[in-house]
């Protein structure tokens, strides 16, 4: 028969996943002989069994029974003996802790009769009504479902008609009265009366743990936190201890370092005369663990001896939970406590520095995602009122300017010094100069992975995106927020791209050290020197490459101070916007041959200027220049808002200039259904003749004008789209006879590998054969998530990704972590089909998951050279890449 019940003394924390982690730490402790009130664990299978069936597994409530008798021999008296009662407490306790699940249950046992025996052989009649009243308010809240605020409400009222200022003011008499208005409730709320009989309270309250496991409030933290929904949770169910029996006597919460900064030593609070739930529900103000000295010194004494044993134990920040009882310790639950990451890699260096970790388990205990909160200054919110509104922290960090509502404002006064933050209902490729003029970018629609996000990530902006409680009025130049507050253009806002909230006016900023470390490379003690650390060690162990997406000089060189080892992407597109789009327009409306190759010659010295800054910033380092991606459409004006503009024009009598007129043909000609689809990509290079002529010329002289002044350049082109290897090796030809000629002009031999992105399914379905023509890959994961799903990103996320999170299609969404099933199949067998066809095969990846933690982990295990990612998030790469590397995650849980 399946067992569903452990004693403390047969577990440890290596079956957390059966015992639960509460249960686990018990067990463990139980082991190393620390003050442990004896108790039993009902298992995670025993859940998981009932979840199945809905009905209490077979012979589970036997083993129940039979560890009960346990603990009842152990103590000498049983479970609500009326007489002398034992009295146990029920907690939930699952894999990870789990806000949301089932709240504590203290003092199952009591009832009418047993109580009078608690408050004889104790001594203390209030201290027995008081353990009664709050197993009524406990058990009519968790267990049967009352409404906690109406117990609540009845407290309020009796202390307000004694005028008590808190509970400890209200004496036996009072506490008895509130026991019988309590079980009144709870008869008039659910037409059921509060169980006396013991057996079946604690029957009552395993079940519901098990049901609180599918509650709401649980299934939205685990959404949240990426918690499987199959694993269950697993009941404690421990022997009562009292800290509410006077003043010898109290509960309280400690921490083996500061979990905000990482310092050694006691932190926490405790509450003299409560039990331990008092702590944490903020009923009475607690006092600091430090006067715990003053108050129980040998208690104190002894708590510290015993925090110092679970630290070197666990080699980890402990959280732990303990009760004093009439001068004697006892250790309720102890786990790995949460912590900032500030304190993540502080904790992490002081513990290698004190041997008891190794180098490489430090660097397990910090993560990608801690690095980067650390990177962006952050508000300081302690002086602020509630947000204007909150959306998706899409950007990390904190900024303050002026709202405005369009690209040309933004530039504008951005251009006479002002700091903005442009405020849309969605960005678009025409708001990329106001996105680069502002400090934040606030959308009211879009997810994590919208252009504005993409974008601001890639430029370091602070982003909040999805902000729905915001009307924005862009025409009106305003938003209201839900409550009708209404914020003009330049009015002063504040964006939090870390929490995705938004205030009025300016929040005063903190500035991050880190970041500075960065910029500069000036190391300091504390944080920043631990983060220099743990980057140095990822550096060294590492085999994955972490290379930039950068399309500009400064981008480049930003991302080379990052530490990035190349460029993996350099998107020659954004060349081509600004004033530059003229050209192309040109280029577009050409009519004849001739006009065409002005256009382009036009371009040629502008886009060759761009290649050489950027050669300049990574010389001697790869760089991969990816070739025109997008539709041309793109950069021809809006077909409505030209329409518009004619036919106003028309209306009063006017005739519309010829070019207007010959732009709407354009656009209307090249007008495409769905363009991520359409004439783009390797597409344009072999139907728009000389585009990719001209940009590999402006590549061979910038590596030829590089060469001459000394440099040493890596040039990679790659050509973007190909499904069919007949595409690859048409625009090779190409490429190849314009790096030649260049060669012959210049006397300078130039040689650039050609490789292309894998963006397609069928492109890797079919890598063996276009491996035969590239000389590399680079996945573009952003368009190969979208071709493999059958998504349009920038539709879908506000249409109903949420939904999908919901409901539980999606643990998190494909554009923000590789699709491991899917897209990440299609990885393999590109990388495995690619390198049988030309072993020496450089593989990268460039899309938006080469700087995601989880996704860099995916990318180190399918054998990839390098991932590419925006300058901002190359340390997290780079930190990434090494605990790739390392011995497996040896870190501690601390969800």
């Amino acid at each position: 028969m399946v067992r569903y019940v452990y004693d403390f003394t047969e577990g440890g924390r290596d079956l957390a996943g059966l015992l639960g982690g509460k249960g686990a730490n018990l067990a463990e402790m139980t082991r190393l002989g620390l003050p442990v009130p004896p108790g039993f664990i009902v298992s995670t299978e025993a859940c998981r069994a009932f979840l199945a069936t809905g009905a209490e597994p077979e012979g589970m409530s036997q083993e129940v029974s039979r560890h009960l008798s346990a603990i009842e021999s152990d103590a000498g008296r049983r479970l609500g003996q009326p007489d002398d009662p034992l009295l146990v407490s029920v907690r939930s306790g699952a894999r990870f802790s789990m806000p949301g699940m089932m709240e504590t249950v203290l003092d199952i046992g009591l009832n009418d009769d047993s109580v009078m025996g608690l408050a004889k052989v104790s001594g203390n009649d209030r201290f027995a009504w008081d353990s009664y009243r709050r197993l009524i308010q406990m058990f009519g809240s968790t267990v049967m479902g009352v409404d906690g605020a109406l117990f609540n409400r009845m407290m309020t009222r009796l202390k307000e008609l004694r005028g008590a200022p808190d509970d400890l003011h209200l004496d036996a008499a009072d506490l008895a009265e509130l026991v019988e208005a309590y079980k009144q409730l709870i008869h008039e709320e659910t037409g059921d009366y509060f169980p006396q009989s013991p057996a079946e309270q604690l029957r009552r309250a395993i079940l519901a743990v098990f049901r609180s496991w599918n509650g709401e409030r649980a299934r939205l933290y685990r959404r949240r936190e990426h918690i499987p929904d199959d694993l269950g949770t697993a009941v404690t169910v421990q022997r009562m201890v009292y800290g509410n029996l006077g003043r010898d006597s109290g509960s309280g919460v400690a921490f083996t370092r500061d979990p905000a900064t990482g310092r050694p030593g006691l932190y926490g609070d405790y509450l003299p005369n409560a039990q331990g739930e008092d702590v944490v529900a903020g009923i009475r103000n607690t006092v600091p663990l430090a006067e715990l000295e003053q108050l129980d010194p040998r208690s104190y004494r002894q708590l510290r001896d015993h925090m110092h044993t679970l630290e070197r134990h666990y080699r980890d920040l402990c959280d732990i939970e303990f009760t004093i009882e009439r001068g004697t310790l006892w250790m309720l639950q102890t786990r790995v406590g949460k912590r900032t990451a500030e304190a993540a890699f502080t904790i992490a260096a002081e513990l290698a520095d004190e041997g008891l970790l190794t180098p490489r388990e430090g660097l397990a205990r910090v993560s990608g995602d801690g690095l980067a909160r650390l990177m962006f200054p952050r508000f300081d919110t302690s002086t602020t009122g509630d947000p204007l509104a909150h959306g998706i922290p899409a950007s990390p960090g904190a900024a303050v300017g002026a709202a405005v509502f369009d690209s040309a404002e933004a530039v504008r006064r951005a251009a006479s010094g002002e700091t903005v933050v442009l405020v849309r209902e969605e960005t678009t490729p025409d708001d990329l100069p106001g996105m680069v003029a502002a400090r934040a970018v606030l959308t009211s629609r879009g997810g994590k992975t919208s252009h504005a996000a993409v974008v601001a990530r890639g430029m370091g902006k602070v982003c909040v995106c999805g902000a729905e409680e915001l009307s924005v009025d862009t025409a009106g130049r305003r938003f209201t927020t839900r409550d009708g507050t209404v914020v003009e253009q330049g009015s002063v806002i504040s964006v939090d791209g870390s929490a995705g909230a938004v205030y009025a006016g300016a929040v005063p900023l903190v500035d991050s050290a880190v970041m500075r470390f960065l910029e500069t490379g000036e190391r300091s003690a504390g944080v920043v020197g631990a983060v220099a650390g743990a980057l140095q060690l990822a550096d060294e162990i590492r085999t994955l490459e972490v290379r930039a997406n950068a399309d500009t000089p400064k981008d480049a060189a930003r991302a080379h101070r990052f530490g990035a080892q190349g460029i993996g992407l350099c998107r020659t597109e954004h060349m081509f916007l600004g004033e530059r789009r003229k050209l192309v327009e040109e280029m577009i409306l050409a009519r004849d041959d001739a006009a065409r190759d002005r256009a382009l010659d036009t371009l040629l010295p502008l886009q060759r200027q761009d290649f050489v800054g950027i050669l300049e910033a990574m010389d001697g380092l790869p760089v991969t220049i990816r070739l025109l991606d997008p539709p041309l459409h793109e950069f021809l004006p809006d077909r409505t808002n030209l329409a518009v503009r004619i036919a106003a024009t028309e209306a009063r009598g006017e005739q519309p200039s010829p070019r207007d007129a010959e732009l709407l043909a354009a656009v209307r000609r090249m007008h495409e259904d769905n363009p991520m689809l359409g004439l783009r990509g390797v597409r344009l290079g072999l139907v728009v003749p000389g585009l990719v002529a001209m940009q590999v010329r402006a590549i061979a002289e910038a590596v030829v004008e590089r060469t001459r002044a000394g440099g040493s350049t890596e040039a990679e082109i790659m050509v973007p789209l190909v499904g069919d290897v007949t595409e690859l090796r048409l625009v090779r030809g190409e490429v190849e006879q314009v790096l030649a000629d260049v060669s012959d002009e210049s006397g300078v031999p130039v040689h650039c590998p050609v490789g292309t992105m894998i963006e397609l399914p069928r492109a890797a379905l079919t890598a063996g054969r276009i491996a035969e023509e590239a000389e590399f890959f680079s996945f573009g994961t952003n368009d190969l998530t979208q071709t493999t799903w059958g998504f349009s990103r920038d539709d879908v996320e506000a249409a109903f990704f949420s939904a999908y999170l919901d409901k539980g299609v999606f643990a998190t969404s494909p554009f923000e972590t590789i699709d491991r099933e899917g897209v990440g199949r299609l990885v393999g067998i590109a990388v495995a089909e690619g390198r049988a066809a030309r072993p020496s095969l450089k593989i990268g990846v460039c899309g938006e998951h080469g700087g995601d933690p989880d996704s860099v982990h995916f990318f180190h295990t399918a054998g990839l050279d390098y991932v590419s990612c925006s300058p901002f998030r190359v340390p997290v790469a780079r930190l990434e890449a090494g605990r790739a590397t390392g011995a497996g995650d040896t870190s501690s849980d601390t969800r």
